[in-house]
């Protein structure tokens, strides 16, 4: 008899409760709950050291870290990016005044295509704002080429690639900066929570004034800040939450491994396999279906799985440059962006985190063979 358990596309990393609540209780007796307090930066220290970075500043959600990234670098006039993302990285343009110009995407890792940056490079151009999709390492040493070259700034859209190291170091510290979002459904998470990476102390110095309404002391404002600090709260959850990442992405990869084995011979269902060098976090698992070969379509197979209680996401459709905020702008057309539209019309991400459970990962792949 089939189970009537859904079966989520992601699950929430959690940490102990009394673990949390021994920590909650140090809050209380502190009285001190937000504004860079104990917690805050010790979670800022030790990500440090686990994500092998020199500097962060943590935020209070993911799409924050873009908007001010752009402010800080102080970008104007247009960045090259992706269609292929999800909504915040196109949107923290669009709030800054910046104009994006999309350039389509390299079909075997849905990352940015660097054959495509130069040609539409123009002398608006500030800056390039590559996604790591799926948590898969863009080509950094051709795009920072490239930005070089050009005299451009590069801000990577890391919030899929915690963790992710390319020949043991980390992908964070590529470009000017790279954020992170620790929403509950990334592969570390503080609730709602995100973090900018930079290269130097002074740098962090003026993120960290831009976060907190530009204030650097009691009297003196030097920028037109904004609020999005951190709280204590989130930030114990989220020291507590860094113990067990590791674990958690074994957990992960077991699940990466059982769905490669299991569809590698199914016609018409294809996905990506682990990069050469790449320390990867599982963060996600897409599948792509060429409908002509498997004999169902990408939504046919889509609410098939919904039906059977298996919640896969379109993971991403649509395109950004389909939404009416951009399909206006000239690099928006389909014409432009093939790859990108191809790779958005055929994707399903399958349920991918660590609480899956072997059942659950027969019953997934029961869906699609």
């Amino acid at each position: 008899m089939e189970s009537n358990e859904l079966i989520t596309v992601t699950s929430p990393l959690l940490p102990d409760l009394a673990e949390l609540n021994v920590l909650l209780e140090d809050i209380w007796n502190r009285k001190w709950i937000t504004n860079s307090g104990y917690y805050h930066k010790e979670l800022e220290k030790a990500l440090c050291e686990y994500l092998k970075v020199p500097y962060i500043s943590l935020f209070t959600n993911g799409t924050l870290p873009l908007i001010t990234s752009l402010q800080a670098l102080r970008i104007t006039g247009e960045v090259i990016t992706t269609p292929y993302s999800f909504v915040a990285t196109t949107h923290s343009l669009w709030w800054n005044g910046i104009k994006p110009v999309f350039v389509d995407i390299d079909p075997q890792t849905g990352n940015i295509d660097p054959d495509k940056i130069e040609a539409a490079i123009t002398l608006k151009t500030t800056a390039i704002m590559p996604v790591h999709v799926y948590g898969k390492p863009c080509d950094t040493k051709r795009i920072q080429e490239i930005a070089d070259k050009y005299g451009l700034k590069v801000i990577y859209d890391a919030a899929h690639a915690f963790g992710v190291e390319v020949g043991g170091e980390s992908i964070l510290n590529a470009g000017d900066m790279s954020t992170l979002s620790f929403h509950a459904t990334k592969v570390f998470n503080t609730i709602e929570g995100g973090a900018l990476v930079m290269h130097d102390e002074q740098t962090k110095k003026r993120i960290d004034y831009l976060k907190n309404f530009g204030f650097a002391g009691e009297t003196e404002v030097v920028a037109p800040g904004i609020n999005s600090k951190m709280d204590e709260v989130r930030s114990a959850y989220g020291l507590l939450n860094l113990k067990q990442t590791d674990k958690a992405i074994e957990a992960r990869r077991h699940v990466a491994v059982r769905y490669r084995e299991a569809l590698r011979e199914v016609d018409g269902i294809t996905f990506m396999d682990d990069m050469p060098g790449v320390k990867h976090n599982y963060s996600y698992f897409p599948i792509f279906v060429d409908a002509e070969r498997y004999g169902m379509t990408r939504d046919e197979l889509y609410f098939k799985m919904r039906e059977h209680n298996v919640l896969g996401r379109r993971y991403f459709y649509p395109l950004i440059s389909t939404f009416s905020t951009y399909r206006g702008l000239e690099s928006a057309t389909p014409e432009n962006l093939p790859n990108a539209h191809r790779m958005a019309d055929s994707v399903i991400c399958l349920p991918m985190h660590h609480a899956l459970s072997d059942e659950d990962i027969e019953k997934v792949l029961e869906q699609i063979k």
